[in-house]
């Protein structure tokens, strides 16, 4: 008698068990398949023309998940923002076999590339980090000008202490950014240029003015998206993720901070630099596959950024960039 009572209750237990598994299962399923909110257009103004366009995202449905959903959220979390995620699928970038990437990408963005120095590649990372020719993008001459590192999109901050940043009540954490209280100190009410790389993007970074350089600082970090849908929902992204800089100094615009920022599936960054003193144009490095960001600090009073950037960044809205032309001027 009392062991089919301890049975009865073992397979009431079991019973309940099996309910509660198959409850959590089914709010799993309906939190995946929740309905995402309906996002904004990611628009930014063509400095050639002066449009106001609209910008195609390489894995747009996959971004708004992982920063909108539930489940999303928590895959985020537990892996997308993780180094190992972000390794194995750069690594994968450099495998023979990804090469049946490349024509279809090329296609579905657009990409031209009678300005690349080669044709053929022997994976996508090959392809991602193409050298451009000699000209294509020539570097403004001027001493007292300061070019964009890279090709890109720039958002333009006069003086980072008044600046909210993507999202209102953020402020750009200079002191968390650099890691370093000290050297934060000399950018209070200094200037903020970040320039965000699209994987379309030519990936190679420049010098945007000569001077000496400082040996490059690393910060390990997380590796979270850096493109405006995940900026949305966390601002804070920059003084999260993976970062390296280094100091440039300048007879003219000061001590100028230089740093490239990792982001999901960026498998690394490469410092091709070595010396010690750079000439403006000259490459620091490049991005591996993914999409990335260069953020440029300036000290109070020793640039007057170009009044374009500036009015396109007050409206909330990035301006494209191509590496070597004009972003600002000595004061």
């Amino acid at each position: 008698m009392l062991f089919n009572e301890k049975e009865v209750k073992n397979k009431k237990k079991s019973r309940k068990r099996w309910r509660i598994t198959v409850l959590l299962v089914a709010m799993l399923i309906a939190l995946t398949f929740y309905p995402l909110p309906s996002q904004k257009p990611i628009q930014f103004y063509d400095r050639d023309n002066g449009q106001l366009k609209t910008e195609k995202v390489a894995g747009e449905q996959w971004l708004v998940w992982l920063y909108n959903n539930p489940v999303g959220e928590a895959t985020l979390w537990a892996l997308a923002k993780r180094k190992i995620v972000s390794s194995i699928y750069g690594n994968a970038m450099d495998n023979a076999s990804s090469a049946e990437k490349i024509e279809p990408f090329i296609q579905d963005f657009n990409i031209d590339m009678s300005i690349a120095q080669e044709h053929t590649f022997n994976n996508f990372n090959d392809f991602f980090t193409r050298k451009l020719k000699k000209g294509v993008r020539p570097i403004d001459p001027d001493s007292t000008v300061a070019v964009s590192p890279a090709d890109g999109k720039i958002l333009a901050y006069a003086n980072i202490s008044n600046s909210d940043f993507f999202i209102k009540g953020y402020r750009f954490d200079v002191t968390s950014f650099l890691d370093q209280p000290e050297l934060a100190k000399k950018y209070q009410n200094g200037s903020l240029l970040i320039i965000r790389l699209a994987p379309p993007d030519y990936h190679r970074y420049h010098f945007p003015v000569s001077g000496n350089t400082s040996p490059n600082k690393k910060i390990e970090g997380d590796y979270y998206s850096v493109n405006p849908l995940a900026l949305r929902k966390k601002a804070e992204i920059f003084w999260l993720n993976k970062r390296e800089y280094a100091l440039i100094s300048n007879p003219i615009f000061g001590e100028v901070t230089m740093a490239e920022v990792g982001a999901t599936m960026v498998g690394s960054m490469i410092q091709t630099f070595k010396g010690n003193s750079a000439i403006k144009g000259e490459e620091k490095g490049y991005f591996k596959f993914g999409g990335s960001t260069v953020v440029l600090l300036f000290e109070k009073g020793k640039i007057e950024i170009d009044k374009d950037l500036l009015l396109n960044t007050s409206k909330g809205f990035e301006t494209t960039v191509k590496m070597g032309e004009k972003i600002g001027s000595q004061p």
